[in-house]
């Protein structure tokens, strides 16, 4: 876990979520600007296999939907048909209407979608963990008002450190991934 930032370093020490775990594993994986490609990257789409192995060819192709498919794989979770496309997250898990740890928020944003995962909250920005953000795996600030929906995974058991979580407005809010 690369460069993992001083302030969201009691990330490490959650038992669970699976999805969260997942996605702490792969957090700093950047890819790689030019013709060139990220390998770790284009082998989420050869382990998800399938229309995702055929239709995903370069990492600058948008991946927030490809990250969230292969931490939800990882984690035995079912993932949603054209898992690229992040509004397809809209029909993961279930639905809630307060977002809380390892949940799936989907934004909406010109052209098309965000998709992330939840680690916490300030006044008005949702602190996300996700993938093509800023061209890599990090956590960012975004805007709750862009929220287009919130998606519980379906839990057999559901972790009990699963909860709301407050944090400081401290950094920028992301603009990139509007």
């Amino acid at each position: 876990m690369k460069n993992l930032p001083e302030k969201y370093k009691w990330l490490l020490k959650e038992k669970g979520p699976k999805m969260l775990i997942e996605a702490l594993s792969l957090y700093g994986t950047e890819e790689i600007i030019g013709t060139r490609d990220n390998a770790d990257i284009m082998s989420w789409a050869n382990e998800i296999g399938g229309e995702v192995k055929r239709n995903y060819n370069a990492d600058s192709v948008p991946w927030c939907g490809l990250f969230m498919g292969i931490i939800a794989r990882r984690s035995n979770k079912e993932v949603p048909n054209d898992l690229l496309w992040a509004l397809s997250w809209s029909s993961f898990g279930k639905l809630t209407n307060k977002p809380m740890l390892g949940d799936v928020l989907v934004f909406t944003r010109a052209g098309g979608g965000h998709v992330a995962l939840y680690v916490g909250e300030d006044e008005t920005c949702y602190h996300i963990l996700g993938g093509n953000q800023s061209d890599k795996v990090c956590i960012i600030r975004k805007e709750k008002s862009k929220l287009h929906v919130a998606r519980r995974p379906n839990y057999v058991n559901q972790p009990e450190n699963v909860r709301q979580i407050k944090l400081k407005a401290e950094g920028d809010i992301s603009k990139k991934e509007d």
